[in-house]
């Protein structure tokens, strides 16, 4: 009995001490494979944080298609109804000159009136696009003007007349932010290409103004061309409801909800996919502060593009309403001239001008140069991709300061239609940058603002242009012309001068 209990004493011991040895040797696997958990864990690339996605990153990620087509479509619709309300005041000045007995200035100051609304507004109406959403801005502002505009048509007087082509101005410039909305749902390397090409609908506009006073002017009258022209206008009021509030402004605004929804739409129509992830983007607090626009950051910007605007607003209203002025008092040095154009229509004694309308001829020449908004359009896109915003502008002002001069040369007619065609290109293209550019180079918590102050300054431009067009030109042609070439020189020279080029730059939230 004793060597059993030996034999089990010493087997209960080998045991012991074999599970004490099988113990030790774990504890010394387990040290040896502790540091090696603790390297994975604190490895990178096992470190699961939540994906996110900016709006930038979605409109790069959703790309072109089908969405951008139909916003392409209505906010193109949208520059129809703008130039036609613009366009109109160059069809209509020859028939009020005549129907009220209107001295030289007084036709000036109609065109001048429209623009001191739009300047007045355009600051204001940048600052609540900002504030409360772009899209509301457009809607009030084009439903705003086509109320007015057809009340200028039941105008009893030259005064009242004068006052609501003043308020189709306000409404006009909230129209304007429709570029903003357009530009914020673009992706970088298409704006380009697109934005220029918008300027078709405004060819579009100007067209179907000339058009009108071709075919109602001389049969039913100025007014009842007034009414027909705000059909348009009407209709595009439908339209806007199939394009949705900026993206951009909602997470600006803080309101990400919305945001994401809308990229979920135009992902859909496009039959793309949003970013894996979550939308995330910090709040802006301060849009539409001006104090940001002069800026240690964006100051040297902001005084040049200023100018840079006035002068894009003052050549093209330049050339429009001094062709209109050229066509209707015969002025152009003209070497093969018919006996119609020979004739001065103008009284040596006062220097006032009656009952001047325009002739079949003088409508086909304005819509020959309105061809010239979008005949360069090639041009101007290869301009932007290769030569960058910043030195587009600086040919094409370069470039707008010859032809104007170019004017005061004899030519024939067929040539001087030519020169106005080339004109009217050119500062049409100069406009087309400007407005990329600036979209571009402001942050979306002022880029409306930074537009409408913008816009405001171009309307000085516009402001002060027929009275040079129209009111000068009767006294010279070349002391008329020799103030569009300066000033294009001098913007030449501004634009140089600018600190940011934005070719192929994202669109930014803030500074």
């Amino acid at each position: 009995m004793d060597s059993i209990g030996g034999l089990r004493r010493s087997s209960m011991k080998t045991q012991l001490v074999s599970a004490i040895e099988l113990e030790e040797v774990e504890l010394e696997e387990n040290k040896k494979i502790q540091p090696e958990e603790d390297d994975k864990k604190d490895s990178p690339q096992q470190i699961q944080e939540p994906q996110t996605y900016s709006v930038e990153e979605a409109v790069e990620t959703i790309g072109f298609g089908r969405f951008h087509v139909l916003l392409f479509v209505i906010m193109g619709s949208a520059n129809v109804a703008e130039a036609m309300e613009i366009m109109l005041l160059a069809v209509v000045s020859p028939e009020i000159r005549c129907e009220w007995h209107l001295q030289n200035w007084e036709v000036a100051l109609v065109s001048t009136m429209v623009f001191a609304g739009f300047m007045v507004c355009g600051v204001l109406s940048g600052y609540v696009a900002d504030r409360f959403g772009r899209w509301k801005v457009v809607f009030g502002g084009s439903l705003w003007a086509a109320y007015f505009s057809l009340l200028t048509s039941f105008a009893p007087s030259y005064g009242w007349f004068i006052f609501l082509r003043l308020m189709v101005g306000c409404g006009v410039a909230g129209c304007s932010q429709g570029f903003v909305l357009k530009t914020e749902f673009i992706p970088a390397k298409y704006r380009s290409y697109l934005l220029p090409l918008a300027s078709i609908f405004w060819m579009i506009g100007s067209m179907l103004i000339i058009v009108l006073g071709m075919t109602v002017v001389p049969t039913m009258g100025w007014r009842w061309m007034i009414r027909l022209s705000v059909i348009p206008s009407v209709l595009i009021l439908v339209l806007f409801q199939f394009i949705p509030e900026s993206a951009r402004y909602n997470v600006s605004a803080g309101n990400i909800q919305a945001a994401v929804e809308t990229l979920q739409r135009i992902a859909k129509m496009n039959r793309a996919s949003l970013p894996p992830g979550k939308l995330v983007e910090s709040v802006v607090e301060e849009r539409g502060s001006w104090s940001l626009l002069i800026s240690p950051t964006y100051r040297r910007t902001s005084l040049l593009l200023w100018y840079v605007w006035f002068v894009a607003s003052f050549s093209y209203y330049g050339s429009v309403l001094g062709s209109s002025e050229l066509l209707e008092k015969n002025l152009l040095c003209i070497t093969d001239a018919t006996a119609e154009h020979q004739q001065k229509h103008h009284h040596p004694e006062d220097g006032v001008c009656y009952c001047i309308p325009f002739g079949f001829d003088d409508y086909q020449t304005l819509l020959v140069s309105c061809l010239g908004e979008v005949a360069l359009i090639p041009v101007n896109i290869f301009l932007l991709n290769v030569f960058g915003r910043k030195m587009s502008l600086v040919i094409l002002e370069l470039m707008s300061a010859l032809f104007f001069m170019l004017i005061n040369i004899c030519s024939t007619m067929f040539g001087f239609t030519i020169l106005l065609f080339l004109i009217r290109s050119l500062v049409s293209m100069n406009f087309n940058v400007v407005y990329i550019y600036t979209a571009e180079v402001y942050p979306t918590a002022v880029r409306s603002l930074g537009l409408g102050f913008c816009t405001s300054f171009s309307r000085i431009g516009g402001m002060v242009a027929p009275f040079i067009a129209q009111v000068l030109m009767s006294h010279s042609v070349i002391l008329a012309m020799l103030p569009f070439a300066l000033a294009c020189v001098l913007c030449a020279i501004g634009t140089f001068l600018l600190p940011i080029e934005t070719k192929g730059r994202a669109l930014m939230q803030s500074s």
